[in-house]
């Protein structure tokens, strides 16, 4: 039989145990300089020299061991998930605000971060939500080790089904700005729940984006089965006490998106998720969903424009054996009235004037206002043998880009 690899490496980090202290104050903060050594079929031992001052101590502690309490393995001491609530975060730049239930993160925009005009591109914006939300639950002590799943829902074998999500932008972040993301949670309807963001600028305090993301009903996913379920009371026990009453979108009455079909102007098919795609749930990554979407605007639209919102509602999950078919409509072709698309042929008024006939049956009315929005309807479908399956229906508002950077003087 070959020998069992060996491995030996000393890191510079924290460790936490229920009975040990958990707060990332700097000025309390005990640091631990950690050996590991052993191999891939052994338990690891673990030798902490303890660097606080006066106290000079040093245990060995085995990974399938117990000890006051708390069993202590190689992945929890590498990702370090508090057990108890934090109010700063020293290494991901976050503090606790809102009374101790919301949360608050700075952050760099990085050079991978922007595109070609040097502001943060729409999914980096989007994957700075998701980020902030599970630090958040990281703060909070109740996250375990599942891709922000509490203590109780990893015992139900759960995981979040989020069914809708709206992003408001008014400004892009540039390259090398600092700018800080408040998220917190709170209650939608008697069922509901909603996790709200908003960016600024941490020079100037404008408020570059806001979102929120609805989990409609209280309703998880079995994380095994795939099926639907309710949340249990430990979970909603464990989140209601973070519930703060703000909103950072106001929705009276959300607008209904309507469902394409292969009639749709644009279309690009045989889309085939990667392994880099899925997340943690093993499902596609909402912000893959986003790319295929945007993939789909004609590039005239994406030279002179920038998207200014989005919205989503998700239908079912997609998988990486699934191909996806990406459906796009421009609202231009019609006018919008109460929610249903009016046939352009029958308008030939405005508020009380006449249009002249190369406008309406040319490019379109909102395509004729040079700085109208322009909208466009999306749908992802996953192609089957006897018929699709709605995956996410989208709609994305479009402005003109500005001529110059916003708030310079």
């Amino acid at each position: 039989m070959a020998a069992a690899a060996v491995f030996s490496y000393r890191i510079f980090c924290p460790i936490r145990c229920s009975a040990a202290s958990n707060n990332h104050d700097p000025n309390k903060q005990k640091l631990n300089n950690i050996s590991y050594s052993g191999n891939s079929t052994r338990s690891t031992k673990v030798d902490l020299h303890s660097q606080t001052t006066g106290v000079a101590s040093t245990f060995v502690a085995s990974v399938a061991a117990e000890k006051e309490g708390c069993r202590i393995n190689e992945v929890q001491i590498r990702q370090n998930i508090p057990t108890k609530k934090q109010f700063v975060d020293p290494y991901r730049h976050g503090l606790i605000i809102e009374g101790g239930v919301g949360y608050r993160q700075t952050v760099v925009v990085r050079s991978y971060e922007v595109g070609p005009d040097k502001t943060a591109t729409l999914e980096s914006i989007l994957n700075l939500f998701q980020e902030t939300a599970l630090n958040h639950v990281w703060m909070s002590g109740l996250l375990s080790n599942g891709f922000g799943a509490t203590h109780g829902m990893m015992r139900n074998n759960l995981i979040w089904v989020v069914s809708r999500m709206q992003v408001e932008i008014d400004h892009y972040p540039i390259w090398g700005e600092v700018v800080e993301i408040d998220t917190w949670v709170g209650a939608s309807g008697k069922n509901g729940m909603r996790r709200d963001w908003l960016i600024r600028s941490q020079a100037t305090g404008h408020i570059f984006a806001r979102a929120t993301r609805y989990i409609i009903t209280w309703v998880m996913m079995n994380q095994q089965t795939r099926r639907l379920s309710k949340i249990p009371a430990e979970v909603r026990a464990e989140i209601s006490p973070w519930f703060i009453d703000k909103q950072a979108i106001i929705e009276d009455v959300p607008e209904k998106i309507s469902k394409l079909d292969d009639t749709a102007k644009y279309v690009n098919s045989d889309l085939k998720p990667k392994r880099s795609d899925l997340d943690m749930n093993h499902h596609v990554n909402n912000v893959k969903y986003v790319r295929w979407m945007l993939e789909t605007i004609p590039d005239r639209i994406l030279e002179s424009n920038q998207l200014s919102g989005i919205t989503l509602e998700y239908r079912r999950e997609c998988g990486g054996s699934d191909v996806v078919q990406s459906l796009c409509q421009p609202d231009e072709d019609g006018i919008l009235k109460d929610g249903v698309k009016q046939d352009t042929a029958s308008i030939r008024l405005l508020n009380g004037f006449s249009l002249a006939s190369e406008i309406v049956d040319g490019g379109g009315l909102i395509a004729s206002f040079e700085k109208g929005p322009l909208r466009f309807t999306h749908l992802l479908q996953a192609k089957g043998e006897t018929q699709n399956e709605e995956i996410v229906r989208g709609r994305t508002t479009w402005k003109k880009k500005p001529s110059s950077m916003p708030f310079s003087t």
